[in-house]
């Protein structure tokens, strides 16, 4: 009877490994037909069809995209903003990137200069724009990559709650492999993000795809 009890025991703590062990990497790179076009808001923004849409409670967001299985990020963009527009238009544009972020993380989309009330994980309620300055976001588009878990603690928010930030415009190469470091929590074995994207970056020139 013990020896079946362990080996229960032992088959139920396998698959909780299993079911918690990160996602294998995706290829290095995939179709970009057909491209993904974004519509510009009223606010002078490009959006996705997959933003979060929300009462802009992060910690309600961050559960919701924990209970649905993806990584949680926040980004500010802002009106005019070049670099979000080549996001856009260039690197979200083609489809394998897309459809990547699309399955696997939950990104809130907020305005640098916005108005609107966000609630951050310790419970403060402020506009986007004093959410940006209390973040020390500087520029746009900012990506913020935040960990799998949150401390229970309402006092906790900041960068103690981050993976990694994502500044400025970059390639779809490097967006890609960023995206694909954080969801494959290849950070707990490797902190250095460049290793990676160099070894990656190796694979494609074997492969033949440049960024």
């Amino acid at each position: 009877m013990r020896t079946m009890i362990a080996i229960a025991a032992l088959l139920i703590a396998s698959c909780t490994a299993i079911a918690q062990s990160p996602p294998a990497l995706p290829p290095v790179a995939g179709p970009i037909e057909p491209k993904v076009v974004a519509k510009r808001g009223e606010d002078g923004m490009f959006h996705q069809t997959w933003a979060v849409t929300s009462f802009l409670d992060l910690r309600e967001d961050f559960a919701e995209a924990k209970a649905g299985a993806k990584r949680f990020a926040v980004i500010f963009e802002q009106r005019g903003c070049i670099y979000c527009t080549k996001m856009h238009t260039e690197v979200l544009a083609q489809r394998y990137i897309n459809d990547y972020v699309r399955e696997n993380f939950a990104i809130v989309q907020l305005d640098l200069f916005g108005a609107r009330e966000v609630t951050d994980f310790d419970g403060t309620k402020v506009s986007e724009a004093k959410l940006a300055e209390r973040w020390g976001v500087q520029f746009t588009p900012t990506i913020v990559f935040f960990k799998d878990e949150i401390p229970a603690e309402k006092a906790a928010w900041g960068q103690a709650l981050e993976v990694v930030r994502m500044s400025l415009g970059f390639g779809p190469a490097t967006f890609y492999d960023l995206f694909v470091w954080v969801r494959a929590k290849v950070y707990e074995s490797d902190r250095n993000f460049q290793r990676f994207h160099v070894a990656r970056m190796a694979e494609r020139g074997k492969t033949g795809v440049a960024d």
